[in-house]
């Protein structure tokens, strides 16, 4: 009896483990779609397309859910997203949560990172997303985000462009910064 048991045990625990292997490879895939413009392995290598490698989990995928009911646009993203299933959005959330974030490199100009240091201070950014800006729950990590994918966000949020998600939240910091604090905000956070 015993070992009639252990035999189920070990065919549900390999089917188990099938699934899985299964389940993993379909996430691969859908995530080699974003690999395009989101680089591989999620560190963005092209100008203005965000690293997703580290994003927290809720993020991505309240993000992917805002672009699929066309709260967020974007013409690269809305045929992507159109197909995704729910399953397919927390799926792809996890896996990019699990990715190693880009770190960024070596600061080049530290003057303008103290004036981003300041100016992150002064907004309180680390309220919302967190003291090392790693983010949090459903709050974007912005530390080593590409520098002028963050200006341009920053502008966005600024001018009311970009909705979907904190809107309300990111406008109200965005609104009163000076262009050349943006610059120094974006610059300082990317190289965390």
């Amino acid at each position: 009896m015993r070992s009639a048991s252990l035999g189920v045990l070990a065919a549900v625990i390999l089917l188990a483990s099938s699934a899985q292997a299964a389940d993993n490879a379909a996430v691969k895939e859908k995530a080699d779609v974003c690999a395009g413009c989101h680089g591989d392995n999620g560190i963005s290598q092209t100008e203005n397309i965000p690293s997703l490698a580290g994003q927290l989990d809720q993020f991505i995928q309240w993000q992917l859910v805002f672009f699929r009911a066309g709260a967020r646009k974007n013409e690269q993203m809305q045929p992507i997203v159109e197909q995704l299933s729910n399953e397919d959005i927390r799926n792809l959330g996890a896996y990019f949560a699990s990715l190693t974030p880009f770190k960024g490199g070596k600061d080049d100009n530290p003057d303008l990172s103290e004036k981003g240091k300041q100016a992150a201070a002064g907004r309180r950014c680390a309220s919302c997303h967190g003291d090392t800006f790693a983010g949090t729950k459903a709050v974007a990590r912005i530390a080593g985000q590409r520098e002028e994918y963050l200006v341009e966000a920053l502008h966005d949020y600024k001018s009311g462009v970009r909705s979907g998600g904190a809107q309300a939240a990111m406008a109200d910091v965005a609104y009163p910064l000076s262009d050349e604090e943006i610059t120094a905000l974006a610059h300082y956070l990317s190289h965390l």
